[in-house]
């Protein structure tokens, strides 16, 4: 199925895949600051990404429930984890670039039938 989105026809197979990748980015441009100015709260971290608070705030509770930051009196602050699961986490981004450049293969095949 084709959709209109900002006057492009978008796929919503590759469209919603986009929109999970750029939460996916959020979420580690965001720890990656946590980790950088640790301790740091929801008003800083806005205002440093230029992003709205309440999209810091639910990039914060993600990366809070996978246990790579944690509150503070401060603001944010990595886990002792996080670093190990730095790790886990490019692995599967290497995995999913592999996939995409797999399913390139395939779709460059298709193109010359």
């Amino acid at each position: 199925m084709i959709t209109r989105s900002k006057g492009v026809l978008k796929m919503i197979l590759t469209g919603k895949l986009e929109a999970e990748m750029k939460l996916v980015k959020r979420h580690i441009d965001v720890l990656t600051k946590v980790m950088r100015n640790q301790p740091i709260g929801i008003i800083k971290l806005a205002q440093m990404m230029e992003i709205p608070e309440h999209k810091i705030r639910y990039s914060l509770r993600i990366l809070e429930q996978e246990n790579l930051i944690e509150p503070s009196p401060e603001g944010a602050k990595p886990t002792k984890r996080a670093k190990k699961e730095i790790k886990n986490i490019k692995n599967s981004l290497e995995k999913i670039i592999e996939d995409a450049n797999e399913m390139i293969a395939q779709i460059e095949e298709m193109e010359k039938m």
